[in-house]
């Protein structure tokens, strides 16, 4: 699809909605790179925010725990490159979504999940979760952990600094807004990441995830396409990338429904990454 279609499609979503409640998911993974990032200095929340609801049994531990609402980040290294790769032993790989959430498609993706009982990354932007903040409360609470993908899902390394830090805290702000904590992954739309993404992000707190496997999806080529690009890419350590949101993505919902038990019945365990403090 391209990029105008792309914008078009998500914009006639943004249409008001009502604010979710709910938890946060913890995740991490061990962090790198060379340069200590500061703090970055965020604004106080608004009074329209609701109480979080109580962690349901699948929720991940919190990290930050439950401090005052735009609470400074934590101080994280500037990485040079992004995460492509779960670390560690085992057979774990790692599910992760685009660009929703998207009303139609989104929730048929978290309803496979939570049959299986599998936890996946979701990158959101910004202009898509202003309208479906319920979505990112239900990520949470199901113990799924919510990724910043920018408010426009724009060319990074076409924007200035001060563009593209807008860009991230805008999001940052609607995610936190929506479920109680600030995002901790961050990933670059179309995978182009530039040195002041890296740098930004570490400022607000964020680790820079891409991918192992591209499933292509986003190109609609078809069901068992898809699931055919899942199940030869496996092996541990990977990180799948599929969309829930940018286009028809009922093919990416189907998918899911057939690749993801066989993944489990070979043994893998789909989980979410978690950086050592």
């Amino acid at each position: 699809m391209q990029k105008d279609q792309f914008f078009t499609r998500r914009r006639m979503l943004l249409a008001g909605a009502a604010l979710g409640a709910a938890g946060t998911a913890g995740a991490v993974l061990a962090s790198g790179g060379t340069e200590p990032a500061g703090p970055a200095a965020v604004p106080v929340a608004g009074p329209q925010a609701r109480q979080a609801l109580a962690p349901s049994a699948f929720r991940l531990q919190p990290l930050t725990g439950h401090g005052p609402p735009r609470a400074a980040p934590r101080r994280l290294k500037v990485r040079r490159e992004p995460i492509l790769r779960l670390s560690g032993r085992g057979r774990r790989m790692v599910l992760t979504f685009d660009d929703g959430p998207h009303p139609e498609y989104t929730p048929h993706i978290l309803d496979t999940l939570a049959k299986y009982d599998v936890r996946a990354m979701f990158f959101v932007c910004g202009e898509m979760a202003v309208a479906n903040r319920e979505l990112l409360a239900r990520m949470a609470d199901e113990g799924h952990v919510v990724g910043n993908h920018t408010w426009t899902h724009p060319l990074l390394t076409t924007l200035g600094r001060r563009a593209i830090r807008s860009e991230m805290e805008r999001t940052s702000d609607i995610i936190e807004d929506a479920y109680g904590e600030r995002p901790q992954w961050f990933r670059a739309p179309y995978g182009a990441w530039n040195r002041a993404a890296f740098q930004l992000g570490a400022e607000m707190g964020m680790e820079p995830m891409a991918w192992t496997v591209d499933t292509t999806d986003w190109t609609e080529p078809g069901t068992a396409a898809i699931v055919d690009r899942v199940e030869s890419g496996a092996a541990p350590g990977v990180v799948v990338l599929s969309h829930d949101a940018g286009g028809d993505r009922s093919q990416s919902v189907r998918a899911i429904r057939e690749y993801l038990p066989y993944l489990i019945d070979s043994g893998y365990h789909l989980t979410v990454p978690r950086r050592r403090l």
